[in-house]
């Protein structure tokens, strides 16, 4: 007989994937561009200044002065595309997009591996991504004339 397993053996072995996770060179590059990403005094002025923009956008939003609103989401702009021209600022989004294309690919084949292992248990068609019962119940219906 094939063993069940509880929640809480599928959450434990979801912390040992996590843990692996965090020990990649996709999740290591991240830290490292984090990091450099904090030192840097010019990078961090400017996210600072960012944030004081943002606050002031909410804040113009909400009394309803638009043209403020605009002025300040122009600076924004500015700012936001200044910093993306820093390489330091480049690594750090696309290792931000690495590590998140590796969450995606561990969730997605997780899901996939889940349904094909329904598909199976049931004997169902993979090749149609069809359970057992589906198949059986639709083949019912038709005659062989």
């Amino acid at each position: 007989m094939e063993k069940t397993y509880t929640k809480s053996d599928i959450i434990d072995k979801a912390k040992e994937i996590a843990k692996m996770i965090a020990e990649t060179d996709e999740v290591d590059f991240f830290k490292r561009a984090e990091a450099q990403i904090n030192e840097n005094q010019k990078v961090r002025e400017m996210v600072a200044s960012i944030k004081s923009l943002q606050k002031q956008a909410v804040n113009f939003q909400h009394y309803g002065k638009t043209e403020a609103l605009k002025l300040v989401e122009a600076k924004i702009e500015k700012l936001e595309a200044e910093l993306d021209e820093i390489p330091l600022v480049q690594e750090f989004k696309q290792s931000q997009v690495e590590v998140n294309d590796l969450l995606q690919l561990v969730a997605n084949t997780i899901s996939n591996k889940v349904t094909d292992e329904i598909i199976i248990s049931t004997n169902g068609d993979l090749l149609r991504g069809e359970t057992g019962s589906k198949v059986k119940y639709s083949n019912m219906g038709k005659s062989c004339s």
